[in-house]
């Protein structure tokens, strides 16, 4: 996958974690990319950990694996920085 298409799909991942989340009022468009492609690194990792494929491109699977990966990271920013 090329860098056009992390950033893309971090982006569109970013932004649904952040609805499931409730912060999508608060984030802006480089936050939900951030989110997103990180997520989508913690997402694969998890993934492969337990025996399956991380992300693999431009699918749905790999979609819901970084929106998974993305909904952990925003759990685990929210208990570490509180409620705002």
């Amino acid at each position: 996958m090329g860098a056009i298409s992390w950033i893309i799909l971090g982006a569109l991942s970013g932004w649904i974690a952040s609805i499931i989340k409730g912060k999508n009022q608060s984030m802006g468009a480089i936050a939900n990319i951030v989110v997103g492609v990180v997520g989508a690194m913690i997402g694969g990792f998890i993934a492969s950990s337990f025996g399956g494929a991380g992300v693999t491109g431009f699918n749905l699977y790999s979609i819901f694996i970084s929106v998974v990966g993305a909904v952990i990271l925003l759990t685990v920013l929210n208990m570490l920085g509180g409620k705002r």
